[in-house]
């Protein structure tokens, strides 16, 4: 039992992909069914290329909105070379979140063992906004979800979520 409410997330999915559409987009249906039924709000969601000036330009685009708190982007974080999701989010991240890409292959090791290692996923914070970066797959999305983001984004979990800290994101930036 919790002494502290559920706070709503205002969440955006960008799904990364030359050849995904709305109809076929498994993934953001994954994480859009996920967000919804965990009480988050979903603010938007796209898809875009495989081209990392256009996942960094709208990343950077969603993070100056003040209507969406977290992006989370499936796809692009492989090892050929249309996957340059992990170098798109990393131009626009001011710190990374080390530790996430450490559990996610963890988790991952655990259901597809040494394949884990073929995964970028990948997470940081710009502007006040959290960023994800899961693989394209389903299970992936679901594993990232139901593993880490689930708890890390509701503010009941304890000891500690990612929640509780937004107010302070940013608070280096009302130094003087």
């Amino acid at each position: 039992m919790t002494d502290r409410k559920f706070i709503p997330v205002n969440i955006a999915i960008l799904t990364i992909s030359d050849s995904r559409t709305f109809e076929n987009d498994r993934s953001g249906d994954v994480l859009a069914n996920c967000i919804e039924s965990a009480g988050h709000i979903l603010k938007n969601r796209e898809i875009v290329k495989d081209d990392r000036p256009l996942i960094s330009a709208k990343l950077m685009e969603w993070c100056k909105r003040i209507d969406i708190d977290t992006i989370i982007t499936t796809g692009g974080t492989g090892l050929t070379g249309r996957d340059v999701s992990v170098e798109a989010h990393r131009d626009v991240y001011e710190k990374e979140i080390d530790a996430f890409a450490t559990m996610f292959t963890i988790i991952s090791m655990k259901k597809i063992r040494t394949s884990a290692v073929q995964s970028r996923a990948c997470a940081g914070v710009a502007y006040g906004t959290y960023l994800f970066a899961l693989p394209g797959s389903p299970g992936a999305c679901m594993d990232g979800w139901e593993e880490i983001l689930k708890y890390q984004l509701d503010y009941t979990h304890k000891p500690c979520n990612f929640v509780e800290i937004m107010p302070r994101l940013e608070e280096n930036k009302k130094r003087k």
